[in-house]
């Protein structure tokens, strides 16, 4: 049976949090996890760059077969959903030159993924993070944030690879 390794991103311009997990049939493992933080008093050119720069980094070391994104919350601040959109942009484009499949998951699609709520608080999703990890859940919220969403990645590359193999027999 092949281990599939998924990226989860959860994008930010301050903190884009990012974590590597690896799924065996139902047997879930922690690779790694981090926090990119462009440095707050360059340009936003410049900061989306430091944010491809890292990310090509992450990719090259773990070569992930699935990249699972978080979709952009929408804001009442339209500047802040404007370069969260430029964000996943630098991300997604990123990816694309890896060569990395990506899946887009709503915040709420996340939550219940993970706890079976789309209105599940952060401590309930850090908890069963760390729960299907078998590890005690990152301290930064941006780093667990990510694993739960390379987890919701999971968790439909699994559904959509039965759902394909039944379509088959």
């Amino acid at each position: 049976m092949r281990s599939l390794t998924i990226l989860g991103v959860d994008p930010g311009l301050r903190h884009t949090g990012w974590g590597v997990i690896s799924r065996r049939g139902n047997q879930l493992s922690l690779r790694a996890f981090g926090v990119i933080s462009p440095p707050t008093d360059q340009d936003i050119a410049d900061r989306l760059f430091y944010l491809v720069k890292e990310l090509e980094t992450i990719l090259s070391q773990w070569q992930p077969d699935l990249a699972a994104l978080e979709e952009t919350f929408v804001n009442v601040n339209g500047k802040t959903t404007l370069q969260l959109g430029f964000v996943r942009g630098a991300l997604l484009v990123t990816m694309a030159r890896f060569g990395v499949r990506v899946r887009d998951f709503a915040p709420r699609m996340v939550k219940k993924s993970l706890t079976g709520s789309g209105a599940a608080q952060k401590a309930q999703v850090a908890g069963m993070v760390g729960v299907l990890l078998g590890t005690p859940p990152p301290q930064s919220p941006d780093a667990c944030d990510a694993l739960a969403v390379a987890i919701c990645g999971s968790h439909e590359a699994t559904h959509q690879a039965t759902h394909e193999t039944a379509s088959l027999s």
